[in-house]
């Protein structure tokens, strides 16, 4: 393969690419996002299946599916500022990255023997433990990997990779499905093999850069960190904090675009896993180029314009629309453009105001905010969905979407640069 040849000095060590899209991009940069890509097929097989799985096999409800889909999204929130503070005191960012990796496939295996909710929700937890571990120390691999102006590209390449996995992930599981029907221990299964290779692959290609020397020699070779409350005085990524927090509150998880759209067409359950990978299609085409606009146009102005896109979904949803595939692909564009135009470019963004030893650090606690409030909107909305129904629930999100947008970008209007 084209990728795999061309790209193996890079991976051996951190030369630059030759000319092309994933040019000047080091070779620690492709091999996390080779390593993200098998993770993301195992992960993506799972997460095709759960709603379905719990809401339709064991019959969950949706308030329940909402504490259950904030849980993914945030419960664990504040071990990643644990995972980054380890990283960056040690200097082993890869170690710590790659115990998450097998704490996750640990997880993969230990959905073979839970069949409750509940037994289920506490192996999802655990899962979640070992992506809030791994995540912040991953970022600061691929930040510290490339000078400033290029974060916005190397994030773009590492999320194309990345996302790539989330396009084969559900194919995977619909094609185990199809096979065995109603084989959810069958999609586990291959699941846990899939990710046990990420792990391996972390192991034997990914390279940590050495510490960079002290700026004063004169000092201890092991001076002590700075305290996290450091990150407090940075006023940018204090602002970065409150927007990504402000917007998460209100952003719908796309299990529950997927259960709505499900809804509004009558779709199958075998069927249910092929929705993840229009989503995942867009995302990995646009990745890339959406990263290297943030580099060009700002990399704050496009992550509000992701939450826009997102809103637009929302509302096409909301709309009297003809249920079919108009519909389909408007909604899954609407949010793989959303996921391109967000998930790397934050981390773009906050990258360069960190300084390298609390890189880490800094990165956990903005994926942090974004993780609480995200947790506390997924818990909102199974709880409106519950109460009013889904399409209420619905509009109340789109509104308060459509609010916080309009307050985060009137407060921050005067002072958005290149960097932010």
């Amino acid at each position: 393969m084209y990728l795999s040849t061309s790209r193996a000095a890079d991976i051996a060590g951190d030369t630059p690419a030759p000319k092309g899209p994933l040019r000047a991009v080091p070779g620690t940069v492709f091999a996390l996002g080779l390593v993200s890509l098998v993770t993301d097929v195992s992960a993506e097989m799972v997460t095709a299946v759960l709603p379905l799985y719990l809401m339709a096999g064991l019959g969950m409800s949706p308030l329940a599916f909402g504490a259950l889909d904030g849980l993914h999204q945030g419960a664990t929130a504040l071990l990643r500022l644990a995972g980054g503070r380890i990283a960056d005191r040690t200097h082993r960012r890869k170690l710590v990255a790659g115990t998450g990796y097998a704490l996750s496939a640990v997880c993969k295996a230990a959905l073979l023997a839970v069949t409750t909710p509940w037994s289920v929700a506490a192996v999802l937890a655990a899962d979640r433990t070992g992506k809030g571990l791994r995540t912040a120390p991953r970022d600061a691999l691929i930040s510290l990997s490339v000078p400033p102006e290029e974060q916005g590209r190397a994030f773009g390449v590492h999320r194309a990779l990345d996302t790539a996995g989330a396009l084969l992930g559900p194919l995977a599981a619909f094609g185990v499905l199809w096979v065995a029907v109603d084989g959810y221990e069958a999609v586990f299964t291959v699941s846990c093999c899939i990710a046990v290779l990420g792990v391996v692959m972390l192991a034997l290609f990914v390279r940590e850069a050495p510490a960079p020397a002290p700026v004063q020699p004169a000092a201890s070779p092991r001076a002590p960190l700075p305290p996290v409350r450091t990150l407090l005085r940075l006023p940018g990524l204090r602002r970065l904090c409150l927007t990504a927090a402000v917007l998460g509150l209100f952003t719908v998880g796309d299990a529950f675009l997927y259960l709505l759209l499900q809804r509004r067409l009558d779709l199958s359950a075998a069927y249910f896993p092929l929705l993840p990978v229009g989503t995942a299609a867009v995302f990995l085409l646009a990745a890339l180029p959406v990263g290297r606009l943030a580099d060009r146009l700002g990399r704050r102005r496009v992550f509000l314009g992701g939450h826009a896109l997102l809103l637009g979904a929302c509302l096409l949803l909301l709309a009297p629309v003809p249920a079919g595939a108009p519909l389909v692909a408007g909604v899954l564009a609407l949010l793989g453009l959303f996921y391109a135009a967000t998930d790397g470019v934050l981390m773009a963004a906050a990258a360069p105001l960190l300084p390298a030893e609390l890189r880490t650090t800094g990165l956990a606690a903005l994926q942090t905010a974004q993780a609480l409030a995200r947790f506390a909107g997924s818990l909102l909305f199974g709880a409106a969905w519950t109460l009013w129904g889904p399409g209420q629930a619905l509009g109340l999100a789109a509104g308060g979407l459509l609010l916080s947008l309009a307050a985060v970008t009137v407060s921050g209007g005067r002072r958005t640069g290149r960097s932010s």
